[in-house]
């Protein structure tokens, strides 16, 4: 059973009270149920079609870490975090649509006909993209799994903070990655050694328009 840390569970003083932290307690653990726990709120996301193109590469192992530590250019998070969740794109996302498709209709929420249809068009169009195209759409997608990631952390009081600054071409040869995925952030987990630093935000009136730009 996970602990809630005394954190607020409201939805508000979560998105607020999150933060990106880069000290972390490197004493605490966050186990792998626990990970999994995590993983299974943050890809309730929503995903273009339902094709769900996240895939997670969970990095506990200590020497794994060190051998991050330099390709996150020696961001010392890497290896005080519990957990390093490396977030990669699926570029062969349409490859699984009739697995996805096959659940939805066994819950019942398509009929096999509809399933058949949905199989045969998502495959079509999404292999038939131009790949700068079909990456945006994954890279989309990671997005809004990884913001989902970091509240659930929140919601269990643990904190992360996302990075994109790291050699991509680095993190696939060290875990043989093929050119099928692609590492969009990577995502240190674990609980704060020093409070992220609060920040500040555009006034919505600078940002919003209605109705014209």
């Amino acid at each position: 059973m996970i602990v809630q840390n005394e954190v607020d569970l409201s939805f508000t003083n979560i998105v607020e009270g999150r933060r990106s932290v880069r000290k972390y307690d490197s004493s605490a653990v966050v186990t792998e149920q626990e990970i999994r726990e995590l993983l299974e709120l943050a890809t309730k996301a929503p995903s273009s079609s339902n094709l769900q193109p996240w895939r997670f590469l969970v990095v506990t192992d200590p020497e794994l870490k060190a051998k991050l530590l330099p390709i996150a250019f020696n961001q010392q998070q890497v290896v005080e975090a519990s957990a390093i969740i490396i977030v990669l794109a699926d570029l062969e996302m349409y490859t699984l649509s009739d697995k996805i498709y096959e659940s939805a209709a066994a819950a019942g929420y398509m009929t096999e006909e509809v399933k058949n249809n949905m199989v045969a068009n998502s495959t079509r169009m999404y292999s038939s993209l131009p790949p700068e195209r079909l990456k945006e759409i994954a890279v989309f997608d990671t997005g809004l799994v990884a913001m989902q990631l970091m509240l659930a952390a929140r919601t269990k009081g643990y904190d992360t903070v996302p990075m994109g600054g790291y050699n991509r071409d680095q993190v696939k040869e060290l875990f043989g990655i093929s050119d099928r995925y692609l590492p969009t952030l990577m995502l240190p987990i674990g609980k704060a050694a020093v409070p992220g630093h609060p920040t500040t935000r555009l006034p919505i009136d600078d940002i919003t328009f209605f109705n014209k730009l």
